[in-house]
C-alpha cells in the first residue's frame, strides 16, 4: 500500500508536510479568532434606540454595555434633551432628530427631558 506522503527523505516530501502544517496553523488561528467573538467574549460595541413619542421616552433596551451608543429618536414635534441626574451627559434631540450619547460608566442612570421634567427614563448599563 502507498502513503498518501511523498518520501520525507525528498524535498517535495519536506514541501508538502510544510504546507499542511501551514494550513493547520491557520486553520487553527481562524477557529481561535472565531470562538473568542462568541457570545462569551466582550461584545463588540452595538447602537441601542429609545423612542420619544408623545413627550415620553419609550422603554429603555436591555443589555447596554460600556462602550455602547445610545441613540435617542425623537418622533415628536417638540424639542427634548435627554439629560443625566449625575451631569454624565446632556443631549438636545431635535424634533424627528437622533441625538446620541456613548455610554461610559456602569450602574443605574436616570435622566429626564430639561424642557419636559415630566419626561423621565432610566438606563442600565452592564459590564
Amino acid at each position: 500500500m502507498r502513503s498518501i506522503w511523498p518520501n520525507p527523505s525528498t524535498e517535495r516530501g519536506l514541501s508538502m508536510r510544510r504546507a499542511f502544517w501551514s494550513l493547520g496553523v491557520v486553520a487553527g488561528l481562524a477557529a481561535a479568532f472565531v470562538a473568542g467573538s462568541s457570545a462569551d467574549g466582550p461584545a463588540a460595541p452595538a447602537a441601542k434606540q429609545i423612542l420619544i413619542r408623545q413627550l415620553a421616552f419609550g422603554e429603555s433596551p436591555a443589555g447596554i454595555h460600556v462602550g455602547d451608543t445610545i441613540e435617542w429618536v425623537n418622533k415628536d414635534i417638540f424639542v427634548h434633551s435627554a439629560t443625566a441626574d449625575d451631569k454624565s451627559f446632556d443631549v438636545d434631540i431635535q424634533p424627528n432628530g437622533v441625538g446620541r450619547f456613548v455610554v461610559r460608566k456602569t450602574g443605574m442612570i436616570r435622566y429626564i427631558c430639561k424642557y419636559h421634567p415630566g419626561m423621565t427614563g432610566t438606563l442600565v448599563v452592564e459590564r
